[in-house]
């Protein structure tokens, strides 16, 4: 598991991007809760996450509606399977609109930039 904490701040917001190996529905949710056994990530407003799977791809919201389906097509164009990625972020009083997709781009491009 690699977690990049503080990575990206947005009027108030603060973003942190994990991820790593997860070959199938049980490791993807195995890896959630290892992560939420964070209090930091636990508290966290949203843990949106995808991860592309041989019998198809999985991503959910956590309420950031369309964060999920942002990070699975990232996670596409790489042809990155086999690999869960979450995008965490801590809300700061100020609703983004169309800008929160920018920084779940952002916080994924990180985490493929910086991975190891």
């Amino acid at each position: 598991m690699e977690v990049f904490d503080g990575i990206l701040t947005d009027r108030g917001s603060k973003y942190a991007v994990s991820g790593g190996p997860a070959g199938s529905r049980d490791a993807a949710l195995a890896f959630l809760k290892t992560l939420r056994k964070r209090k930091k990530f636990a508290k966290a407003t949203h843990n949106t996450w995808a991860v592309l799977l041989p019998d198809g791809p999985l991503k959910n919201d956590d309420g950031e509606s369309g964060a999920g389906m942002v990070i699975l097509r990232m996670l596409e164009r790489e042809g990155l399977e086999g690999h869960i990625v979450v995008v965490t972020r801590w809300y700061g009083g100020v609703k983004l609109g169309g800008d929160r997709f920018r920084r779940v781009q952002d916080s994924v491009r990180y985490y493929l930039d910086h991975r190891s």
